[in-house]
């Protein structure tokens, strides 16, 4: 599924490239690569596994729906929009008002929810099932995972040699599909931000585990109830152990990706290159996946001022 998914997605999907700066390797104390899918179409890894959904849909399908919190939004978006299928969109109505915006932009119908207060799965399967519209789920989606896959293979075949690989990991899309990506030949941990390690704390425990919370983090675009249903059997058997870290690891890690590699890089999507930074037990090389670059520019140039040179 995921190399027919790679197909699906060849000549729509942008081939990311792997990035490295010796200063950046100095600051780490080891070999980094940056796979920077902040340079995906949408800003984000999501268009992949949004393309690779909907391009497998039926041709009768009468449209999509999806909910995230705007990177899976707006990657079901523009790929719904140049299937030419209409799609709405549940997103917390704290989302960062660019990736509202954007997600209008290109074309879907967005619904608002409190996500503190109101179920999103229940919100859209109910429109789903009201107007005929396919649920697109933002991991727990075999098609997504897939797609979202396609990154593995892409790292196999631009990488020589052993390297640990670090996901930024929510509902664990990402993380299982680029684990079986890449199975037998590089190993993956996901990487959370700390207060919402649901991940980390369940692949201790060997069960599904909740976070307390479901807002309140500058990571917003990897904050999930849980692990997926589908993907945390895979993150079980394949992946190594979650990586926690703090806010202030990961604005760190956004200044000096921006310094040493000219890349921007959203707080949730540089939560993996926070651990290959500041984390001194790992091994001598590292392949961090930078998963997002949709960041708030009042924010960003905060993080500059605060964190840069």
């Amino acid at each position: 599924m995921i190399q027919a998914a790679a197909d699906r997605l060849q000549g729509h999907a942008r081939r990311t490239p792997l990035l490295s700066a010796p200063l950046l390797d100095r600051i780490a104390g080891r070999r980094i690569w940056v796979k920077a899918e902040c340079l995906q179409w949408t800003g984000s890894f999501k268009f992949r596994g949004g393309w690779a959904a909907v391009s497998a849909l039926p041709v009768d399908t009468k449209g999509v729906i999806a909910y995230s919190s705007g990177n899976h939004a707006q990657g079901v978006a523009l790929a719904a929009s140049r299937h030419g299928l209409p799609c709405v969109i549940v997103m917390p109505s704290d989302a960062p008002k660019v990736k509202i915006a954007n997600t209008r932009a290109y074309g879907a119908e967005v619904v608002l929810y409190d996500r503190a207060h109101e179920d999103r799965d229940a919100i859209g399967a109910t429109i789903a099932q009201e107007r005929g519209l396919v649920l697109i789920k933002p991991f727990d989606n075999a098609e997504v995972i897939a797609g979202q896959g396609s990154i593995g293979l892409e790292i196999a075949q631009d990488f020589e040699g052993e390297a640990l690989v670090l996901t930024c990991c929510g509902g664990g899309g990402m993380t299982a599909g680029v684990a079986l990506a890449l199975e037998g030949r590089m190993q993956v941990r996901p990487c959370e931000p700390e207060g919402f390690d649901d991940t980390a704390r369940s692949l201790i425990s060997g069960q599904r585990e909740r976070n307390a919370a479901l807002s309140g983090s500058i990571c917003d675009a990897i904050v999930t109830p849980s692990p997926g249903e589908l993907t945390f059997p895979i993150l079980q058997r394949l992946c190594g152990p979650g990586l926690v870290v703090t806010d202030e690891e990961v604005q760190r890690a956004m200044a000096l990706a921006f310094e040493h590699l000219r890349i921007v890089i959203e707080p949730g999507g540089a939560v993996a290159l926070a651990a290959a930074l500041f984390r001194p037990e790992l091994p001598d090389t590292v392949i961090a996946v930078a998963s997002g670059g949709n960041v708030d520019a009042a924010f960003f140039a905060q993080v500059l001022s605060r964190y840069g040179a």
